[in-house]
């Protein structure tokens, strides 16, 4: 899939609808036994998580996971244009994290192709941040939208982590926190 949209890249210019195309493609390979071999890796994986938080924690995770339906489904038509830099610089992390992880034996291959394409169909197509409004994390902090605009709770503290898609969600870090 990445390497599909590198093409588009090349192109020098892309609709949302192509993006959606090569991202539709690939998560229409995901099946039920995929979705719940990722839930069950999302549970196992929230076992170290503090028990006030573990069971949002798995909600919103598993929530994030299922959203590969709303891809596979989504015949909406979708005419802008996409910011290639920003494209570029989203496909660059991906990539990176994909070799990152190819060294970590607990990663699931098909996770990481699912919260890409949930990464990228969020970011590029739908145009909200990748976790969604209300996801709540650590601390009673979650996801906020007022009007256009998000905010995120934890988007500064995972600016330098390889491992967050957080460099390219739309939503800004909430100053809140």
């Amino acid at each position: 899939m990445l390497n599909k949209i590198k093409s588009l890249i090349l192109q020098g210019h892309a609709t949302q609808n192509e993006l959606l195309k090569v991202i539709k493609e690939d998560a229409k390979k995901f099946n039920f036994n995929d979705i719940m071999r990722c839930s069950l890796k999302i549970q196992q994986e929230a076992e170290c998580i503090h028990t006030s938080y573990k069971k949002d924690y798995i909600k919103a995770e598993t929530e994030l996971v299922i959203r590969i339906r709303e891809v596979k489904d989504d015949d909406q038509h979708y005419t802008c244009y996409i910011d290639m830099e920003e494209l570029k610089a989203a496909i660059d992390l991906l990539e990176e994290q994909e070799k990152m992880k190819e060294d970590m034996e607990e990663v699931d291959p098909a996770f990481l192709r699912i919260y890409s394409i949930i990464s990228l169909y969020t970011t590029f197509i739908k145009d909200e941040p990748i976790h969604q409004v209300g996801t709540p994390f650590p601390g009673g902090f979650q996801v906020k939208q007022e009007k256009d605009r998000y905010t995120c709770p934890v988007k500064k503290n995972n600016e330098d982590n390889p491992l967050a898609v957080c460099p390219f969600c739309i939503a800004e870090q909430d100053e809140e926190v």
